[in-house]
């Protein structure tokens, strides 16, 4: 039985470019609202932006504090659920 787990057609969130230099565009699908909250992470998990979900489309800038590396971004609920993560990679 396929539970759809890892299936990139199920993703609520899509990202791009990946690897990212000094933006990277996070596009979200389906019941997405301002009741989420997209967080993203630094490989050591220090918090490195956080903001509610104003619209479909969401560009974050990757200013001096984004290092070369491996990034995490988590999508979560107005209660702090975890509805979607995944990871992105840095290269300056």
């Amino acid at each position: 039985m396929e539970n759809g787990w890892g299936n990139p057609e199920n993703k609520i969130i899509q990202m791009y470019p990946n690897p990212a230099t000094t933006v990277i565009n996070f596009t979200f699908q389906g019941k997405v609202s301002q009741q989420h909250i997209l967080q993203i992470y630094s490989f050591i998990g220090k918090k490195m932006y956080e903001t509610r979900v104003q619209d479909t489309k969401l560009t974050v800038q990757l200013d001096e504090n984004y290092y070369r590396g491996i990034y995490v971004y988590q999508l979560r609920d107005i209660a702090g659920r975890l509805i979607e993560s995944g990871k992105f990679q840095v290269i300056k």
